[in-house]
């Protein structure tokens, strides 16, 4: 073989190698994150109550798996924002719904048992989400970060349901899940998450004529009226999930079309600890 087509062939093995090496290292920084160790605290410590409406949290059990917390924030804090960007829109959204309630968690930790409410977590200077309290995608970022930055404020995801996935703690905010939200299932478990919040007739109901529900839905009205399945207003997202609030057609009509008063619910913060 002459010199020079030798040399020609060696190159072409070499950058074949090297692309087929790049295609590798791409795939690996795509792969999904693995929520395993979230699912297991969630599986071992949150306690669905109220035909899975609700849920309890047992913080002590939280506390003994302190370590295995800990390791599953520091794998969240490893992820690079390049790696991240790689993800799909799916795995990014379970990646920060489960960080926010990771970190949810932890601060709870910071005083329990000592504490009644997240609330005391803050100061007459500062509330309990705007502390950065982890290192994520390359800052340090607290719960608000997470929330309305990474999440509400990224303009990437624009899906009202999270507000029924991310737990402040609380008794009134919608249940914690007893599972890890993954990429490849999210769609289903933010259907879930909703129906199962919207389906509480402590939180969301109809009485007295009107439509009473949680008021998450006056702090956020905007992010349901973006037009998520066509809905252009809190009525018409309401009216979207007339069976779990046991409407019939003509309430839910009148719903929709903005006939029906919608009133707020005085909100829950006491903490949605286990026997508390």
């Amino acid at each position: 073989m002459p010199a020079n087509t030798a040399l020609k062939a060696q190159l072409i093995r070499i950058t074949s190698l090297f692309i087929l090496l790049g295609m590798n290292s791409a795939f690996v920084t795509s792969s999904p994150f693995d929520h395993g160790d979230w699912q297991i605290l969630a599986h071992r410590h949150v306690v669905m109550i109220n035909n899975n409406h609700a849920s309890e949290v047992d913080y002590a059990g939280m506390q003994k798996d302190e370590q295995l917390l800990n390791q599953y924030l520091l794998s969240l804090s490893a992820v690079t924002r390049p790696t991240f960007d790689r993800w799909s829109k799916d795995e990014q959204l379970a990646f920060l719904i489960n960080a926010y309630n990771a970190v949810t968690v932890k601060r709870i930790l910071e005083k329990y048992p000592d504490i009644k409410s997240i609330k005391e977590l803050g100061s007459w200077f500062q509330n309990p989400w705007k502390k950065p309290v982890i290192e994520l995608l390359g800052e340090k970022r607290s719960l608000d970060d997470i929330e309305h930055g990474l999440i509400r404020g990224s303009g990437r995801y624009n899906d009202p349901r999270i507000h029924f996935a991310v737990n402040c703690a609380s008794i009134g905010c919608p249940a914690l899940q007893n599972s890890a939200f993954i990429g490849e299932k999210i769609d289903q478990q933010l259907d879930s998450a909703t129906n199962n919040f919207l389906g509480d007739k402590s939180r969301n109901r109809y009485a007295d004529s009107k439509m009473q529900v949680s008021k998450i839905f006056d702090w956020y009205r905007g992010d349901f009226e973006k037009g998520f399945l066509g809905a252009d207003s809190l009525g018409a997202f309401l009216a979207l999930y007339k069976n779990n609030l046991s409407l019939t057609e003509e309430q839910s009509s009148q719903l929709a079309s903005g006939k029906m008063t919608i009133s707020f619910l005085p909100y829950d913060w006491q903490l949605n600890g286990l026997n508390q």
